[in-house]
């Protein structure tokens, strides 16, 4: 079997969701090529690579700098052509983009099947079986398979060689340079600035009034928060399911059904919206990208604000591993963006950190005790104190519930930009100082 394995470099480290998908690779075994579009500074730990058994590729010209991920997967599909793969893995996102969009992007231009979000894979016959976030699916091969941070990529044996990474410049992959870099990349950043969105006022108890407060809020009404900005509308907006968001920008919403992503793409090219909005969901996540592709339009991904002048969108979301906030427009028509939205998730979320590896049984009978989900920072999923399928945080989920209970956490970015949503925060922490009360209602600066 042919295996592609897209891997994108950030700073000389390789993005840990691509590592998961080039170790499910070389589980399955076969002739594996790792492409990196990267610039040249990726050479190096792109070659190291190959001490794996894996062909590299280094995708990289001038032109193609500043590519978007619409501009990236067209990239990426000139040159898995010439490669010919049966599978392509993907990591889920890069943790510098947080996109998800580029492996559901790639598939359409390639024209071949995509799972996402593959918590386990297994090859059978030609078909691909796997366990997602959504559940179970297949597909017969060819097809494209985005993987979830579910395994670490394993050592070179001793000994093993170092071979040369090929690279291909566009004298190679012949791409139209009218769709590379910022030339051909429909959505645009406009401005930047530090986020502190999602920043609140902490009011500091005791432990001992933990559990009447929890109490007291779990009868309370729950908070509506505010996701958009602006006063002026647009005439119609377009939405994928219902997305109570589109109602504060647009004086009409035209919701559709979801459905099959090239069905919604014919429907988009026959009536010709000039924005449409989908849930920034799993579901939307999967499908937003692939319309876009079919479209060749520009989408933005994960949109925590949206704002209009009354003809174009301006969207808002998390960059940089939630650590700015960037202001976006899609120049091409129809402008489309994904739209974060409260997540189904439970009443009461108690989240461990490093700071209780030692006190999981704990954690476990207090969650039980109020009735509460749990879930786990990244800390405590790499301590593998804790499943990946409950990781809070840009390399895990989103979640919105009533109240979160952060015990024994930091406060990361790439923690508090995915609990933001929250109805209240609570915050247990022995470190007073510690960046997790700068995003909680409530905290306890006492041991857990």
């Amino acid at each position: 079997m042919k295996i592609a394995v897209c891997m994108k470099f950030n700073e000389g480290e390789p993005n840990p969701f691509d590592e998961a998908a080039l170790e499910c690779a070389l589980g399955i075994g076969g002739d594996i090529t790792v492409v990196s579009m990267c610039p040249k500074s990726a050479y190096d730990p792109l070659k190291r690579l190959t001490r794996l058994g894996v062909r590299a590729v280094l995708i990289s010209d001038p032109v193609f700098a500043g590519s978007d991920t619409l501009a990236t997967g067209y990239i990426l599909s000139c040159a898995l052509r010439r490669i010919e793969p049966d599978l392509v893995l993907c990591g889920r996102q890069s943790t510098d983009g947080d996109t998800a969009q580029v492996g559901p992007c790639l598939s359409a231009m390639l024209g071949i099947p995509v799972i996402t979000n593959v918590m386990s894979l297994e090859f059978d016959g030609g078909t691909m079986r796997c366990e997602t976030r959504m559940g179970r699916d297949s597909a017969r091969l060819p097809c494209l398979l985005t993987v979830e941070r579910i395994c670490r990529l394993r050592f070179a044996r001793l000994g093993s060689r170092v071979e040369d990474a090929e690279v291909w410049d566009n004298s190679i992959l012949k791409a139209d340079t009218s769709r590379c870099g910022l030339k051909g990349s429909p959505t645009r950043v406009l401005k930047t600035f530090e986020n502190k969105h999602g920043q609140r006022h902490c009011k500091f108890i005791s432990k001992d009034e933990l559990i009447r407060l929890i109490d007291q809020l779990r009868n309370e009404p729950e908070k509506i928060l505010e996701k958009t900005t602006g006063n002026t509308k647009l005439k119609e907006v377009w939405t994928i399911g219902r997305l109570m968001e589109a109602e504060a920008i647009a004086e009409r919403v035209v919701e559709i059904k979801e459905k099959d992503p090239a069905k919604i793409a014919e429907l988009i090219k026959e009536k010709r919206p000039a924005v449409v909005l989908w849930k920034a969901d799993l579901w939307g996540r999967k499908n937003a990208p692939v319309a876009a592709a079919l479209l060749n339009t520009g989408l933005c991904a994960d949109c925590t604000a949206l704002e209009t002048d009354g003809k174009r969108l301006f969207m808002y979301r998390p960059a940089r591993s939630g650590s700015i906030t960037a202001k976006i427009e899609c120049r091409t028509d129809p402008q489309m963006a994904t739209v974060r939205t409260k997540s189904h998730s439970g009443d009461i979320i108690v989240s461990g950190g490093r700071g209780v590896r030692d006190k999981i049984p704990e954690l476990k009978r207090f969650a039980a005790s109020i009735g509460a989900e749990l879930g786990a920072s990244r800390g405590l999923v790499d301590l593998a104190e804790a499943p990946y399928d409950v990781q809070i945080g840009l390399t895990g989920k989103t979640v919105a519930p009533k109240i979160y209970i952060a015990v024994g956490i930091s406060g990361a970015v790439h923690h508090t930009c995915a609990i933001e949503n929250a109805g209240t925060i609570i915050a247990i922490n022995p470190d007073k100082n510690a960046r997790i009360f700068e995003y909680a209602d409530y905290g306890v600066a006492e041991k857990f």
